[in-house]
């Protein structure tokens, strides 16, 4: 097993190459900007690091969000175009679940990143291994009572202390940690999701309404 796993949903542009056991190379950049810039350079150095090549890879996994609309579809497309290039498997992993996996927690928690618009996409666990309600996306002040008492794991803790008081690292995914999920779901004959993607919510473009439209006499 070689796994390529990659998340473009949160700020981070992240990717790493993980052998069914532990993770052999990684590479991340914080730039919310510049995730189609970023992307196959990232790649190509994590394979690099490995000392191997793209041939080699046995599948891909990719962080399925919830994101933005442009930062989450460079990810899942480039999954998409590389998994059919290969003839490899394309399995989809929610970005939470990795948040969730490399929070070192035991107990109840929740994880939360940014959704703009002053919103957070967030998700409960058990566990690290175990979520019990979500992906959602909502106002910090709507969920503060849901989730108090709970460790808040993410960007979007840390961007809402008055209502997530004890936000706990990670702040973005890693893709090691996507790949360490499905990794252990793929030894234990679980499913995975599809690489499809969670938008949670309409794109912030939107086609102007009552536009006037030109047609030639």
């Amino acid at each position: 097993m070689l796994l390529l796993a990659l998340d473009t949903a949160t700020p981070a542009v992240t990717v790493a190459l993980h052998d069914g056991d532990r993770v052999l190379a990684s590479a991340g950049r914080v730039d919310a900007r510049r995730h189609g810039e970023l992307l196959l350079p990232a790649v190509d150095r994590v394979l690099t690091d490995a000392g191997t090549d793209l041939a080699a890879v046995t599948a891909i996994v990719v962080g399925t969000g919830p994101g933005p609309y442009t930062g989450l579809r460079v990810g899942l497309m480039t999954a998409d175009t590389l998994g059919m290039a290969l003839g490899v498997p394309v399995h989809g992993v929610c970005t939470l679940d990795g948040l969730a996996r490399a929070s070192g927690l035991d107990g109840p928690f929740a994880v939360a990143t940014d959704a703009r618009r002053k919103e957070v996409y967030w998700a409960r666990y058990a566990d690290p291994r175990t979520r019990t309600s979500g992906p959602a996306v909502d106002r910090p002040a709507d969920i503060a009572g849901e989730l108090a008492g709970l460790p808040v794991v993410g960007a979007g803790a840390r961007l809402y202390p008055d209502a997530f008081p004890d936000a706990r690292d990670p702040e973005h995914v890693a893709a090691g940690a996507l790949a360490e999920v499905a990794a252990e779901r793929l030894a234990a004959g679980l499913p995975l999701d599809e690489p499809r993607p969670r938008y949670l919510r309409r794109p912030d473009a939107q086609v102007p309404k009552n536009y006037k439209v030109v047609t030639p006499r």
